[in-house]
């Protein structure tokens, strides 16, 4: 080899080296490099229909114990007056179902009110079975027959849910119940087997005020809750 081979080898390890020093060995106990973590969300399996209300996929970081607990007075601030019976009411929920939150059960109770006038209006049972318990279903069930043998066909569109507020809670017997004062306005008209508008105004909203009652065990693995009663507004 000339001179100049010999300069460029004795470079090229000097340079090995010190990348060597520089970067390390991988000796095979390296941690492995740092991955996101996602959040866990509970299966749904065939169940497209049901509307996920508390409970249904829980961030386990909320449920640990607080440095700062909040104060029962600030508990349910903006949805119970404090020392209240709805207050109250919902200390008895929160203390069967450590996963509950106020404000997402609301959010979930406006999509289930929706699914369900719709679900109503369409005749689509196999909505309501999920969504109902079985004594409200068979009330809801009667009437959607009525009407197929009447040939009645009914026209619901929502503009809006303009309130939903929580207007008594509690436990008994291992059941939860929250109940809900709804206010909306939709567009609603029911037509005869010739298309003729026998109820309501296909062209008129209309203020609707629903009083609805959700329950679930709170013993039981199943997060959903169901509607179990209904009333006209008071």
């Amino acid at each position: 080899m000339d001179i100049y081979t010999i300069i460029f080898l004795a470079l090229a390890v000097f340079i090995f080296l010190r990348l060597r020093n520089v970067l390390g060995q991988r000796t095979g106990s390296e941690r492995p490099p740092y991955d996101r973590v996602t959040r866990d969300v509970a299966p749904t399996g065939n169940d497209n229909n049901v509307v996920r209300m508390p409970g249904a996929a829980v961030d386990q970081a909320t449920l640990a114990p607080s440095a700062d607990p909040v104060s029962p007075r600030e508990r349910w601030k903006g949805i119970a007056a404090p020392d209240s019976e709805l207050a109250t009411g919902l200390d008895q929920v929160a203390a069967a179902d450590p996963s509950f939150n106020a404000q997402h059960f609301i959010s979930g109770a406006k999509s289930a009110y929706e699914m369900i006038v719709l679900a109503f209006a369409n005749g689509d049972r196999r909505t309501l079975k999920d969504l109902l318990s079985s004594e409200v279903y068979d009330g809801f069930e009667a009437v959607i027959k009525g009407r197929e043998q009447q040939g009645e066909k009914v026209e619901t569109k929502f503009a809006s849910i303009d309130k939903a507020e929580l207007v008594s809670a509690g436990v008994r017997d291992k059941l939860a119940h929250l109940t809900v004062r709804f206010v909306s306005q939709m567009i609603t008209a029911t037509r005869d087997k010739g298309g003729a508008v026998i109820d309501g105004n296909p062209e008129k909203l209309t203020d609707v005020t629903d009083v609805w009652t959700f329950s679930r065990d709170v013993s039981s693995r199943d997060p959903n809750w169901k509607l179990v009663g209904t009333e006209s507004g008071r």
